[in-house]
């Protein structure tokens, strides 16, 4: 904190309003910043009484997919067959008709494992993938 102190007036305000907000906020005003001057912030971490831990609610860790196929790549029999592994009561027709029309939802609040293997399978056949 001894840098701080030798910080001008001016600036020692903005360093002590800056510790009043939440990590949110912070986060809002780097954004505004960026958005005003054009530039590019590194990540920063905040020090200090910015926000205590117990005002900031833990991050829940998403256990529920979708598994969304964005693009079907150049050979599309093999992502047809990852389809139908994937989800087996697809027909041939209904596989085949995800492929030609990308971005296209295979599976929806898959479970996290579920998903990831899904995404494996479609990702070796050529397909990208993303989950949501």
């Amino acid at each position: 904190m001894s840098e701080e102190n030798k910080l001008p007036e001016n600036l020692q305000k903005i360093v002590e309003a800056v510790e009043k907000l939440t990590v949110l906020e912070v986060a809002q005003l780097v954004k505004a910043l960026e958005d005003k001057f054009g530039v590019s912030a590194a990540p920063v971490a905040v020090a200090g009484g910015a926000a205590p831990a117990a005002d900031v609610a833990p991050a829940e860790e998403k256990t529920e997919f979708n598994v969304v196929i964005t693009d079907a790549g150049p050979n599309k029999l093999p992502l047809i067959k990852a389809i139908r592994e994937v989800k087996t009561d697809l027909g041939l027709v209904e596989a085949k008709g995800m492929t030609e029309k990308v971005p296209a939802t295979l599976l929806e609040d898959a479970k996290k494992e579920v998903a990831q293997e899904a995404k494996k399978k479609l990702e070796d056949a050529g397909a990208k993938v993303e989950l949501q």
